[in-house]
Protein backbone atom coordinates (compact mmCIF):
# COMPACT_ATOMS: atom_id res chain seq x y z
CA UNK A 1 0.00 0.00 0.00
CA UNK A 2 1.42 3.36 -1.05
CA UNK A 3 1.12 6.04 1.59
CA UNK A 4 -0.25 9.34 0.44
CA UNK A 5 2.48 11.95 0.49
CA UNK A 6 1.80 15.44 1.77
CA UNK A 7 4.02 18.37 0.84
CA UNK A 8 6.00 19.69 3.77
CA UNK A 9 5.69 23.47 4.05
CA UNK A 10 8.87 25.08 5.32
CA UNK A 11 8.72 28.58 6.69
CA UNK A 12 11.62 30.79 5.71
CA UNK A 13 13.05 32.27 8.89
CA UNK A 14 16.51 33.09 7.56
CA UNK A 15 15.67 36.74 6.94
CA UNK A 16 14.52 37.15 10.53
CA UNK A 17 17.59 35.42 11.92
CA UNK A 18 19.89 37.70 9.92
CA UNK A 19 17.95 40.76 11.05
CA UNK A 20 18.08 39.71 14.69
CA UNK A 21 21.83 39.14 14.44
CA UNK A 22 22.28 42.54 12.79
CA UNK A 23 20.24 44.43 15.40
CA UNK A 24 21.96 42.69 18.31
CA UNK A 25 25.29 43.55 16.66
CA UNK A 26 24.25 47.23 16.45
CA UNK A 27 23.36 47.18 20.17
CA UNK A 28 26.70 45.53 21.00
CA UNK A 29 28.69 48.03 18.92
CA UNK A 30 26.80 50.97 20.42
CA UNK A 31 27.47 49.64 23.92
CA UNK A 32 31.16 49.22 23.09
CA UNK A 33 31.51 52.70 21.56
CA UNK A 34 29.50 54.49 24.28
CA UNK A 35 30.12 52.31 27.31
CA UNK A 36 29.39 54.89 30.01
CA UNK A 37 26.41 56.38 28.20
CA UNK A 38 24.91 52.95 27.46
CA UNK A 39 25.34 51.98 31.11
CA UNK A 40 23.31 55.03 32.20
CA UNK A 41 20.81 54.38 29.39
CA UNK A 42 20.22 50.83 30.64
CA UNK A 43 19.18 52.22 34.04
CA UNK A 44 16.70 54.67 32.54
CA UNK A 45 13.61 53.12 34.08
CA UNK A 46 15.15 53.23 37.57
CA UNK A 47 16.90 56.60 37.39
CA UNK A 48 16.49 59.88 35.52
CA UNK A 49 20.27 60.51 35.61
CA UNK A 50 20.60 59.72 31.90
CA UNK A 51 17.82 62.17 31.01
CA UNK A 52 19.53 64.89 33.04
CA UNK A 53 23.02 64.30 31.62
CA UNK A 54 22.07 63.90 27.94
CA UNK A 55 19.38 66.56 27.70
CA UNK A 56 21.14 68.71 25.11
CA UNK A 57 19.40 68.50 21.70
CA UNK A 58 22.77 67.90 20.01
CA UNK A 59 22.43 64.30 21.20
CA UNK A 60 19.40 63.82 18.93
CA UNK A 61 21.45 63.18 15.77
CA UNK A 62 24.63 61.48 16.99
CA UNK A 63 25.55 57.86 16.18
CA UNK A 64 24.28 56.57 19.55
CA UNK A 65 20.75 57.81 18.89
CA UNK A 66 20.75 56.95 15.17
CA UNK A 67 22.05 53.41 15.74
CA UNK A 68 19.48 52.65 18.41
CA UNK A 69 16.76 54.30 16.30
CA UNK A 70 17.39 51.56 13.72
CA UNK A 71 17.10 48.95 16.50
CA UNK A 72 13.88 50.60 17.66
CA UNK A 73 12.23 50.41 14.23
CA UNK A 74 13.21 46.76 13.73
CA UNK A 75 12.12 45.83 17.25
CA UNK A 76 8.71 47.51 17.03
CA UNK A 77 8.10 46.11 13.54
CA UNK A 78 8.85 42.59 14.78
CA UNK A 79 6.61 43.05 17.79
CA UNK A 80 3.68 44.25 15.65
CA UNK A 81 4.17 41.34 13.24
CA UNK A 82 4.37 38.82 16.09
CA UNK A 83 1.30 40.29 17.78
CA UNK A 84 -0.64 40.01 14.52
CA UNK A 85 0.53 36.40 14.24
CA UNK A 86 -0.47 35.53 17.81
CA UNK A 87 -3.96 36.94 17.22
CA UNK A 88 -4.25 35.10 13.90
CA UNK A 89 -4.02 38.04 11.48
CA UNK A 90 -0.69 37.31 9.79
CA UNK A 91 2.22 34.93 9.44
CA UNK A 92 5.29 35.80 11.49
CA UNK A 93 7.54 34.73 8.58
CA UNK A 94 5.92 37.15 6.11
CA UNK A 95 8.96 39.32 5.35
CA UNK A 96 7.03 41.52 2.92
CA UNK A 97 4.55 42.42 5.65
CA UNK A 98 7.47 43.09 8.00
CA UNK A 99 8.97 45.54 5.47
CA UNK A 100 5.60 47.29 5.10
CA UNK A 101 5.24 47.61 8.88
CA UNK A 102 8.83 48.87 9.32
CA UNK A 103 8.38 51.38 6.47
CA UNK A 104 5.12 52.62 7.93
CA UNK A 105 6.73 53.07 11.37
CA UNK A 106 9.67 54.92 9.85
CA UNK A 107 7.47 57.34 7.90
CA UNK A 108 5.04 57.76 10.79
CA UNK A 109 7.77 58.66 13.31
CA UNK A 110 9.76 60.89 10.97
CA UNK A 111 6.62 62.54 9.55
CA UNK A 112 5.32 63.24 13.05
CA UNK A 113 8.70 64.67 14.01
CA UNK A 114 8.74 67.05 11.02
CA UNK A 115 5.18 68.20 11.72
CA UNK A 116 6.14 68.81 15.34
CA UNK A 117 9.06 70.96 14.16
CA UNK A 118 6.71 73.04 11.98
CA UNK A 119 4.15 73.46 14.76
CA UNK A 120 6.90 74.29 17.27
CA UNK A 121 8.21 77.02 14.97
CA UNK A 122 4.67 78.40 14.63
CA UNK A 123 4.20 78.46 18.42
CA UNK A 124 7.74 79.74 19.00
CA UNK A 125 8.61 76.82 21.27
CA UNK A 126 11.37 75.26 19.12
CA UNK A 127 13.91 74.72 21.91
CA UNK A 128 11.40 73.12 24.25
CA UNK A 129 10.02 70.76 21.57
CA UNK A 130 13.57 69.68 20.63
CA UNK A 131 14.29 68.77 24.24
CA UNK A 132 10.87 67.17 24.67
CA UNK A 133 11.43 65.10 21.52
CA UNK A 134 14.81 63.95 22.80
CA UNK A 135 13.16 62.69 25.97
CA UNK A 136 10.48 60.86 23.98
CA UNK A 137 13.02 59.32 21.60
CA UNK A 138 15.13 58.18 24.55
CA UNK A 139 12.31 56.34 26.31
CA UNK A 140 10.87 54.97 23.07
CA UNK A 141 14.30 53.63 22.15
CA UNK A 142 14.60 52.12 25.62
CA UNK A 143 11.34 50.23 25.09
CA UNK A 144 12.54 49.04 21.67
CA UNK A 145 15.81 47.71 23.10
CA UNK A 146 13.97 46.02 25.99
CA UNK A 147 11.55 44.09 23.78
CA UNK A 148 14.15 43.09 21.17
CA UNK A 149 15.28 39.90 22.99
CA UNK A 150 11.63 39.14 23.80
CA UNK A 151 10.84 39.37 20.08
CA UNK A 152 13.64 36.89 19.33
CA UNK A 153 12.20 34.40 21.84
CA UNK A 154 8.61 34.84 20.64
CA UNK A 155 9.61 34.46 16.99
CA UNK A 156 11.08 30.98 17.45
CA UNK A 157 8.29 29.65 19.64
CA UNK A 158 4.76 28.69 18.65
CA UNK A 159 1.48 28.77 20.57
CA UNK A 160 2.30 31.94 22.48
CA UNK A 161 -0.57 32.98 24.81
CA UNK A 162 -2.32 36.19 23.79
CA UNK A 163 -1.72 37.62 27.25
CA UNK A 164 2.02 37.93 26.50
CA UNK A 165 1.83 40.70 23.85
CA UNK A 166 -0.94 42.42 25.82
CA UNK A 167 1.26 42.46 28.92
CA UNK A 168 4.18 43.87 26.90
CA UNK A 169 1.92 46.60 25.47
CA UNK A 170 0.69 47.43 28.97
CA UNK A 171 4.23 47.71 30.37
CA UNK A 172 5.32 49.81 27.36
CA UNK A 173 2.41 52.20 27.90
CA UNK A 174 3.35 52.56 31.56
CA UNK A 175 6.94 53.42 30.59
CA UNK A 176 5.65 55.94 28.03
CA UNK A 177 3.40 57.62 30.61
CA UNK A 178 6.34 57.67 33.02
CA UNK A 179 8.48 59.35 30.34
CA UNK A 180 5.88 62.11 29.93
CA UNK A 181 5.84 62.61 33.69
CA UNK A 182 9.65 62.91 33.75
CA UNK A 183 9.60 65.34 30.79
CA UNK A 184 6.95 67.56 32.40
CA UNK A 185 8.85 67.50 35.70
CA UNK A 186 12.14 68.34 34.00
CA UNK A 187 10.77 71.21 31.90
CA UNK A 188 8.03 72.44 34.22
CA UNK A 189 9.34 76.01 34.28
CA UNK A 190 9.22 76.24 30.49
CA UNK A 191 5.82 74.54 30.35
CA UNK A 192 4.25 76.91 32.89
CA UNK A 193 5.44 79.87 30.85
CA UNK A 194 3.80 78.51 27.69
CA UNK A 195 1.05 76.34 29.14
CA UNK A 196 -1.56 77.11 26.47
CA UNK A 197 0.79 76.16 23.62
CA UNK A 198 1.92 73.05 25.47
CA UNK A 199 -1.67 71.81 25.92
CA UNK A 200 -2.38 72.57 22.27
CA UNK A 201 0.78 70.73 21.29
CA UNK A 202 -0.18 67.67 23.35
CA UNK A 203 -3.69 67.50 21.92
CA UNK A 204 -2.66 68.06 18.30
CA UNK A 205 0.52 65.99 18.11
CA UNK A 206 0.64 63.60 21.05
CA UNK A 207 -2.96 62.43 21.33
CA UNK A 208 -4.69 63.00 17.98
CA UNK A 209 -2.25 61.02 15.73
CA UNK A 210 -2.53 57.87 17.86
CA UNK A 211 -6.30 58.23 18.15
CA UNK A 212 -6.71 58.47 14.37
CA UNK A 213 -4.25 55.60 13.88
CA UNK A 214 -6.25 53.43 16.29
CA UNK A 215 -9.51 54.45 14.58
CA UNK A 216 -8.08 53.64 11.15
CA UNK A 217 -6.76 50.23 12.24
CA UNK A 218 -9.96 49.20 14.02
CA UNK A 219 -12.13 50.35 11.11
CA UNK A 220 -9.86 48.63 8.63
CA UNK A 221 -10.04 45.31 10.45
CA UNK A 222 -13.79 45.51 11.03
Amino acid sequence: MIEQLHPRILENKDWATLLFVLTFAVVAMTKSAYETRFSEFSKLIFSDKYAKIYRDNSHMKNSFTVGLFFVQIVSFAFFILLTMNIFGYASKTDWLLFIRIATFLLYFILGKYLIEKIVAASFNIDDFVELFNLQKVTYRTYIGVLILPINAVLFYYNNIPQIIPLAIIGISLCISVYSYFISIKTYQNVIIGKLFYFILYLCALEIAPYYFLYYWLTKGSA
